[in-house]
C-alpha cells in the first residue's frame, strides 16, 4: 500500500485518513501473525469453557494477546477475578512505554486528552511497530484518524480470528494451537530488530537476548523483566557515555 504524499490534498479528509489506516492492515505481515495468534486464543477460550461472546469481549476490551492468555488461563484454573485482574495488569505494564512513545507522535497543540483515549487503547505491539513505520508518511493533523482506522482494522481481523478459532477448537491439535501463540513474540522480536537503527537500540536488543538465558538459570519468575531492564540500562548508559565523549 502506498500512501499519498504528505502535501497531497487528499489528506484534508479525516474520513479518508481513517480509510487509509484500515487499508494499511493489508500491507503488513503482522496482520497474518495476529490472525494466527487469535485463532489460538479463540481455541483456548473454547477449551476453558468460556462463551464465544466472552471471548470476543476479551479481544475487544483487553486487546493484548499475552494478557488475554493470562486472563483465560487464570480464570479457567479457578483463580478469583481480583487475582486475574492483578495478573493482567502486571502484564499490561509492558505496553506503557509503547503508549508513551507513540502518543507524542499524534499530539498537536490543540489536541485534547479525550482525542487520544481510543488511540491509547489500540496501542499494543503490532500497532506500535506499524506506527513507527507509517506515521512519518502521514500529516500530523491526520495521524489520530489514521491510527483509529489502523486500530479498528486490526481489531476486526482479530475478532474474526477469535470466532474462527473458537469454532474450530475441536479440530485444532493442541500442539498447533500452542505453536501459533508463539508467533506474536517471534514477530515482535523480528519487527523490533528491523526497526533498530540507533546503536543503543541494537545494543539493548542484543544484550537482552544474551542475558535472558543466564537470568533464566536462577528461576526468578521474572526473567524477561530482569534481563530487559538490565540490557536497557546498560544500553542507555553506553548511549549517554557516547554523547558525553
Amino acid at each position: 500500500m502506498r500512501l499519498p504524499p504528505l502535501d497531497s490534498p487528499q489528506w484534508k479528509s479525516p474520513v479518508r485518513a481513517f480509510a487509509w489506516g484500515m487499508s494499511a492492515v493489508t500491507s503488513t505481515v503482522l496482520t497474518l501473525v495476529l490472525f494466527a495468534t487469535y485463532l489460538g486464543i479463540g481455541a483456548l477460550a473454547h477449551d476453558t469453557h468460556f462463551s464465544l461472546l466472552w471471548a470476543l469481549l476479551s479481544t475487544l476490551l483487553v486487546w493484548a494477546g499475552p494478557a488475554q492468555i493470562i486472563l483465560i488461563s487464570t480464570l479457567g484454573s479457578g483463580a478469583t477475578a481480583v487475582q486475574a485482574a492483578i495478573a493482567v495488569t502486571l502484564s499490561a505494564i509492558r505496553l506503557f512505554p509503547m503508549v508513551v512513545s507513540v502518543l507524542p507522535m499524534l499530539r498537536m497543540p490543540q489536541t485534547r486528552r479525550r482525542h487520544l483515549v481510543l488511540a491509547a487503547h489500540f496501542i499494543a505491539v503490532t500497532l506500535w511497530v506499524e506506527c513507527y513505520r507509517l506515521l512519518p508518511l502521514v500529516p500530523r493533523e491526520r495521524r489520530i484518524a489514521f491510527v483509529h482506522g489502523l486500530g479498528c482494522g486490526l481489531v476486526i481481523v482479530c475478532l474474526i480470528a477469535t470466532t474462527l478459532g473458537y469454532e474450530l477448537a475441536a479440530k485444532l491439535p493442541t500442539l498447533f494451537a500452542a505453536g501459533i501463540l508463539m508467533l506474536t513474540p517471534l514477530a515482535f522480536l523480528l519487527s523490533t530488530a528491523r526497526n533498530c537503527t540507533a546503536i543503543a537500540d541494537i545494543l539493548a536488543l542484543t544484550l537482552g537476548l544474551a542475558l535472558y538465558p543466564l537470568v533464566a538459570m536462577f528461576h526468578t519468575g521474572v526473567d524477561i523483566l530482569i534481563s530487559g531492564v538490565a540490557a536497557g540500562t546498560i544500553a542507555y548508559g553506553a548511549h549517554w557515555w557516547r554523547g558525553r565523549a
